[in-house]
């Protein structure tokens, strides 16, 4: 029987969501959580990896059982051993050929930056004290817009099949004293939304145009974009899944 997992986590402490040989991670803590209250050995299979202090509001996994789980107590269960800075928000039932990572057809990312330096965002947003101009920002944000080759924002020495991914929405607003940008595609490069954010906060701040970002997009060089922001700012807000992979039978706890 193959279940979905629903959860989010504050990402500072982890060395990122994948498990790691030396060092702390997300899977590591939650595999086994899962493992130790069911009894028998459990695999967590993510939608995607999220690198070191990277925080995720809305992540989803999936597991394999041999028996059926009540969904609802375990996650109770999770919740009461899990640290604080992880959350389960839902288990349920999928079809056996879901897969959390091949079927994800929408990831969407998001970044904060604040202006004014706050000891309360020092883990969660990036503080950049130069003005910035975010009408430009949004223009440039819109070159990005559509299906592409984004190589130039991908960390290097990375090993995919494509560097095409098709950008649904990509847009700066103000929420109170946070200015957030939201991304979601099909699918993100690694290190690309920071790498993105690192370019267009260069537009914001005068030094490059929503043009010269055209040009760094078709040069494929990761070197002509900008640099790569701050990891503590960045959270993975959502993932979506074509319906019909998913609840079984009204499964599952909401």
């Amino acid at each position: 029987m193959r279940y979905f997992v629903e959860f989010a986590y504050e990402g500072t402490p982890y060395h990122g969501w994948q498990r790691q040989p030396n060092a702390i991670s997300v899977q590591e803590v939650m595999e086994d959580a899962f493992s130790l209250l069911y009894g028998n050995p459990v695999s967590l299979v993510a939608a995607g990896r999220t690198d070191t202090g990277v925080h995720a509001r809305h992540m989803v996994a999936h597991f394999d059982l041999n028996n059926a789980l009540n969904s609802q107590e375990f996650r109770h269960r999770l919740n009461s051993y899990l640290p604080k800075d992880i959350s389960i928000k839902r288990i349920y039932q999928v079809t056996e050929e879901a897969h959390a990572r091949f079927d994800a057809v929408e990831r969407t990312y998001e970044y904060v930056v604040v202006q004014q330096k706050d000891p309360f965002h020092q883990h969660s947003a990036y503080y950049v004290r130069h003005s910035l101009d975010v009408d430009m920002m949004n223009q440039a944000a819109e070159v990005l817009l559509g299906k592409a080759n984004f190589k130039c924002f991908s960390k290097s020495n990375t090993d995919v099949k494509t560097y095409i991914c098709d950008i649904k929405l990509a847009r700066w607003v103000w929420e109170g004293d946070r200015l957030v940008f939201r991304i979601t595609a099909d699918r993100f490069l690694r290190n690309m939304v920071r790498a993105i954010v690192g370019t267009l906060l260069q537009v914001g701040t005068g030094k490059w145009t929503p043009e010269d970002v055209k040009t760094i997009i078709n040069s494929g060089k990761r070197s002509e974009a900008g640099p790569s922001v701050p990891a503590k700012g960045l959270y993975l807000v959502d993932i979506s899944y074509p319906e019909n992979l998913l609840e079984i039978h009204g499964s599952g706890d909401r």
